[in-house]
C-alpha cells in the first residue's frame, strides 16, 4: 500500500453513511426521487424493499409517496441492471443505467430465453416466432392500456405454452412462456410494471407500454455510473465497484480512470473516492456532524448490499444469522454506520428487533424509536421478506 495515499479509517467510512445515504434524521429527504439518487437506485427484486428503504430515509415516511413516484408521476422506473438485480432508479438516471448495464443484461436474457425455447418448449420456437409473439404482446398491451401476464395470454395464446426448467433435476419445474417473455420485454425497455393488483407488497403487476430510454455511449454511461456510485459509496475498492455493477475488471478499471477517481488507502487495501472526496473524509472525526443515528433497513437494502467487502460495517460473526443461503441480507438494525442486529414484523404487526451484541443504552433507545416510527407508517400492512434469514424467522416464530 502506498504511504503517500490519504488513509481512510473504517470509522471515517462509517461516519459518512448517515449523511450520504440519508439515514441520519437531519439528512432525510422530502421526496423519494432524492432517496433513489442518493443510493444510486433502490433494490426492487422484493417489491416491499423499495418502500421500506425509501421510507427509512424520508422525513415523513408514507407508502403513498413511493407510489406517487412509481405509478403516478412515473419518476422512478424499474430496470433489470446491476448484478442482474432489479433496481428502481430515477428517470434522470435511467438512461445511464440502461446504457451502462441493463442493455447488455437484456441481450443475455434474450439469448438465454431463445435457447430455452428451442430446447425445452412444448412447441417449436425460433427467432422468427419469438419476434412475432413479441409484436403480438405489445399490440395486446397497447389495446388494453395495462394488463397482467395472464390477461395478455388471453389475447396471445402462445404465452400459455410451457418451458421445462432444470429438466431431470429434483427441482425441475414448468414455467409459462409468458412469465419469461413479459419480463424480457421489460428488460428490453418496452414495458413497465404498473401499480400491483393488491397491496404494495404484491408481485402481481400489470404491464404497460413505456417510451424507450435515450441511448448513451456505453463508455460514457459506465463512467457516469461509476462517478455516482463512488460519490455515494466511496471510499471503496475496485472489487467493490466490479461486484456492485457486475462489470468486467477491464470495464471497471476504465470507468475509474475515466472519472479520475482518487486513490486512498483503506484497511483492506487500495481504494478510491470521487475526485475531491478524500480531503473531506481525511479531516473528519468518527461522527463529524455530531449526530448519532439508528436505522431499521429492509432485506436487500442498498446500503447493506453496497459493497462486496463488508468487514468495516458488519461483524463477520453476524453474517450467518443475517443472510440467507444465497447471500441475500435480511432486515438489519444499524447504529452509527454499523450493522448491530436484525428486525422483523410479527403477524400481529409488532416490529421486533434483536441486537447481536451489547449496543448500550443510547443505541437501544434510538433503535426502539425507529421501530416505533416504522410500525407507525406500516399500519395494517404486514411485510414478510422474500428472502428469509435465520434471525428474521426466529424473531417471527
Amino acid at each position: 500500500m502506498s504511504d503517500h495515499l490519504p488513509r481512510i479509517t473504517p470509522a471515517q467510512r462509517r461516519a459518512r453513511l448517515g449523511r450520504r445515504h440519508l439515514l441520519a434524521p437531519s439528512a432525510r429527504a422530502a421526496r423519494v426521487e432524492a432517496v433513489a439518487d442518493a443510493v444510486v437506485g433502490l433494490h426492487a427484486t422484493d417489491p416491499a424493499t423499495v418502500y421500506l428503504s425509501a421510507c427509512a430515509r424520508l422525513r415523513e415516511p408514507a407508502a403513498g409517496e413511493v407510489e406517487r413516484a412509481l405509478y403516478e408521476d412515473v419518476s422512478l422506473v424499474k430496470l433489470l441492471s446491476m448484478r442482474r438485480t432489479i433496481f428502481a432508479v430515477t428517470t434522470e438516471l435511467a438512461p445511464v443505467v440502461g446504457s451502462s448495464t441493463a442493455r447488455a443484461i437484456a441481450a443475455r436474457e434474450r439469448a438465454t430465453l431463445l435457447k430455452h425455447l428451442r430446447e425445452r418448449a412444448e412447441e417449436h420456437w425460433d427467432e422468427a416466432r419469438l419476434a412475432e409473439v413479441e409484436k403480438a404482446v405489445l399490440a395486446a398491451v397497447a389495446e388494453r392500456g395495462e394488463a397482467t401476464t395472464a390477461e395478455v395470454a388471453e389475447d396471445v395464446p402462445a404465452l400459455r405454452e410451457r418451458i421445462v426448467m432444470a429438466p431431470g433435476k429434483p427441482y425441475a419445474a414448468r414455467q409459462t412462456v409468458g412469465s419469461r417473455l413479459l419480463r424480457l420485454l421489460a428488460s428490453d425497455g418496452h414495458l413497465r410494471r404498473c401499480r400491483p393488483r393488491g397491496s404494495w407488497t404484491s408481485s402481481l403487476y400489470p404491464w404497460a407500454l413505456v417510451p424507450p430510454l435515450p441511448g448513451l455511449p456505453v463508455r460514457e454511461a459506465k463512467a457516469e455510473l461509476a462517478r455516482r456510485w463512488l460519490t455515494a459509496y466511496g471510499p471503496a475498492t475496485e472489487a467493490d465497484l466490479k461486484w456492485w455493477t457486475g462489470w468486467t475488471v477491464t470495464d471497471t478499471r476504465r470507468a475509474l480512470a475515466d472519472i479520475g477517481a482518487q486513490g486512498v488507502a483503506l484497511e483492506e487495501g487500495p481504494g478510491y473516492v470521487a475526485p475531491g472526496d478524500a480531503e473531506q473524509l481525511a479531516g473528519g472525526s468518527p461522527l463529524a456532524d455530531g449526530e448519532p443515528w439508528a436505522a431499521l433497513l429492509p432485506g436487500l437494502d442498498p446500503t447493506a448490499m453496497g459493497w462486496q467487502a463488508r468487514g468495516w460495517y458488519l461483524d463477520p460473526d453476524h453474517v450467518k444469522p443475517l443472510f440467507d443461503g444465497s447471500g441475500n441480507i435480511g432486515p438489519t438494525v444499524w447504529w452509527n454506520g454499523r450493522i448491530v442486529g436484525g428486525w422483523a414484523q410479527r403477524a400481529n404487526g409488532e416490529v421486533v428487533w434483536r441486537a447481536l451484541s451489547d449496543v448500550g443504552r443510547e443505541a437501544t433507545a434510538a433503535v426502539a424509536q425507529e421501530a416505533a416510527r416504522l410500525s407507525g407508517w406500516l399500519g395494517e400492512v404486514r411485510v414478510t421478506p422474500r428472502f428469509r434469514t435465520p434471525l428474521e424467522r426466529e424473531l417471527t416464530s
